[in-house]
């Protein structure tokens, strides 16, 4: 497994296929937004890669020692084979010395997709990832944050949005029941 940094066009069309059908689109930043912020060197749209061939995408956002994990998928064809664990533990590697933290969708929040949600955090926790303490909003979705174990408050998590996409993305981004 590799972690293959994405700038030709066939990577970012690969990529960009499996973004827009692995995330609903309330979850979605434009994929032209993503593009020009790895152009300016805040994001990091990386190519899961097995024996050469794409096997799923990680898009990193960084800013000074925060790496946000902001989207992570295997391609349909290629799950269930530990693509996606091995896939973490080298994105752990990738982002060492940084606080390295993801989002994901709130499992105590009734859904259509509850069982899907248990399973992804339970996927995250099993490979040693822990919660923080703070959930968030984040336009409209409920969201817990994990880490691998690195503190993060949330006005460093909403820092991160407000300098990296600024304020009218940043805006969408509250402490879960709350503003910030």
């Amino acid at each position: 497994m590799k972690l293959i940094p994405a700038r030709d066009s066939a990577r970012l069309t690969a990529i960009e296929n499996l973004y827009l059908s692995a995330f609903p689109a309330a979850e979605r930043k434009p994929f032209s937004l993503l593009l020009e912020k790895q152009r300016e060197g805040s994001v990091e749209i990386l190519s899961l890669e097995e024996d050469g061939a794409f096997a799923g995408l990680a898009i990193l956002v960084r800013l000074d020692d925060l790496v946000l994990l902001d989207y992570f998928a295997v391609s349909p064809g290629q799950r269930g084979r530990g693509i996606g664990g091995e896939s973490l533990k080298l994105l752990n590697e990738h982002c060492r010395g940084s606080r390295f933290f993801l989002e994901i969708e709130d499992v105590g929040v009734p859904s259509d997709n509850a069982e899907q949600r248990r399973r992804r955090r339970a996927f995250y926790l099993r490979h040693g990832m822990t919660p923080l303490p703070f959930r968030v909003n984040l336009f409209g979705v409920q969201m817990e944050l994990l880490s691998f174990g690195a503190p993060l408050t949330f006005d460093e998590y909403f820092r991160l949005y407000r300098d990296i996409f600024g304020a009218s993305v940043a805006a969408n981004v509250l402490p879960a029941g709350g503003t910030p």
